[in-house]
């Protein structure tokens, strides 16, 4: 293609270098593995910074899903943890995921029992706005669960 848009058909490297020279700008390769190799009479600065500027704007507008963490205790009382709940509902409403811990002291560890039911309650409760990604589980002295913001449709 030349300078003007204009299609130029078929011309030798030489020709097309020329032209390019011509009309004071760069001739750039658009599809090597065509056949025969497509090119374009362009200015080459110009095109690498329209690149790099859309590529900025792109970025921009994407959203970064960070991973909140909201810690639980086995002995967690009503208000305290309602208060929770509601801190979670934003973290998923805002996008985020939201990891949950769940940290055992001294001999707390011996009732695991007490808070697999406390993360299935939270687990049952969330169902409307998220899903689980990972599953209760212990790690050393603490009980993990991620959620996940569920896709509204």
């Amino acid at each position: 293609m030349g300078a003007d848009g204009q299609m130029a058909g078929v011309v030798s490297i030489a020709e097309a270098l020329a032209a390019a020279a011509a009309a004071g700008m760069d001739l750039v390769e658009v599809s090597p593995n065509a056949e025969p190799p497509v090119c374009k009479v362009m200015d080459f600065g110009k095109f690498r910074y329209e690149m790099q500027r859309k590529a900025r704007d792109a970025k921009k507008k994407q959203k970064v899903v960070e991973l909140k963490e909201i810690k639980l205790r086995p002995t967690i009382g009503q208000h305290d943890y309602e208060i929770k709940v509601k801190s979670i509902r934003k973290f998923l409403e805002e996008g985020n995921k939201v990891k949950i811990s769940l940290r055992f002291r001294g001999r707390e560890i011996t009732h695991q029992d007490i808070a697999m039911q406390l993360m299935q309650r939270l687990q049952t409760e969330m169902e409307s706005v998220a899903k689980v990604e990972l599953a209760p589980k212990m790690d050393g002295r603490q009980l993990l669960m991620v959620l996940a913001a569920a896709k509204s449709v």
